[in-house]
């Protein structure tokens, strides 16, 4: 058991820091910029709240984050009342937003000034994937830290890997939406070509996700675009927030990005089209139009 510090309870860290009580077996403590959603956490969970990111960090080996962008990670770091602040001398700190590897690079930079260690640990797996317990997390930093905090994540993770200095673990994280935004469009036009053709599309997708077409997002996404449902799941709004730094990147790197470009300002037609909340799969509702 060990002493933990959850910041940020949105959709994601929600359900994480619930894992890290009831099958980490660890003592919890968590802070959300919204009082109540912490007291109700709390209640369901039994854990303790604090008031500040700096309260909910001191005295705990490791402090866990997942907000929303690069902005508010340094707000509830290096911020007014910043965790940062309270970390004690040999923690780990642990971010589980997806932001951007220079950002992870300066926090991680800052930690070690201050004498305790930092691993950016991006999470894929989408809401479903938090509430069950089974994410897949790519971490960067510093391995002897890694090792240290792999059995913590283990409570809400099925895959968890050190893929390099800080930094990394955003990087990597860059990858998966890059290589999901091609794979959801691809899927989109599939569905809207049979469609249009007049295939049964259960038919058809039975059959072709045994073969080489076959993708997660297939098996668990073609279903909604079907049958035009799109209130759950990850947002239209994040993901174009994610392709932003995607692409971003890019221009630094020099990696040439076309379809991930193009898919992205799909996505800005569906949010003009009111569906900023919609689930990632609304792709599909573009080409219905």
């Amino acid at each position: 058991m060990a002493k933990v510090a959850f910041l940020g309870l949105g959709v994601m860290g929600f359900p994480m820091a619930g894992h890290l009580v009831k099958k980490g077996g660890h003592e919890v403590t968590v802070y959300n910029r919204s009082p109540a959603k912490a007291a109700a956490w709390a209640e369901k969970f039994g854990g303790r709240t604090a008031p500040t990111p700096k309260a909910a960090a001191e005295g705990q080996d490791f402090v866990m984050a997942c907000v929303g962008n690069d902005d508010d990670l340094r707000q509830v770091t290096i911020g007014a009342e910043g965790a940062f602040a309270g970390v004690k001398a040999g923690a780990v700190f642990v971010d589980h937003t997806t932001a951007s590897a220079a950002v992870a690079r300066e926090l991680s930079a800052e930690a070690d000034k201050r004498g305790f260690n930092f691993i950016d640990a991006p999470v894929s797996g989408g809401q479903a994937g938090a509430e069950n317990g089974v994410l897949t997390v790519m971490c960067g930093g510093d391995e002897a830290s890694y090792r240290r905090a792999e059995p913590v994540i283990a409570a809400y993770a099925r895959m968890c890997k050190l893929l390099g200095p800080s930094g990394a673990g955003q990087l990597a994280k860059m990858v998966n939406q890059i290589c999901i935004a091609g794979l959801v469009e691809g899927l989109a036009e599939g569905i809207h070509f049979a469609k249009k053709a007049g295939l049964d599309v259960h038919a058809v997708i039975e059959t072709i996700s045994k073969g080489a077409a076959q993708s997660w997002q297939m098996e668990n996404r073609y279903k909604a675009m079907d049958e035009g449902k799109y209130e759950f799941g990850f947002a239209v709004d994040w993901m174009r927030k994610d392709l932003s730094i995607c692409l971003a990147e890019a221009r630094s790197n020099g990696a040439h990005l076309p379809v991930t470009a193009l898919v992205d300002q799909f996505y800005s037609e569906v949010q003009k089209m009111g569906g900023g909340r919609w689930d990632t799969c609304s792709l599909m509702a573009r080409l219905q139009r």
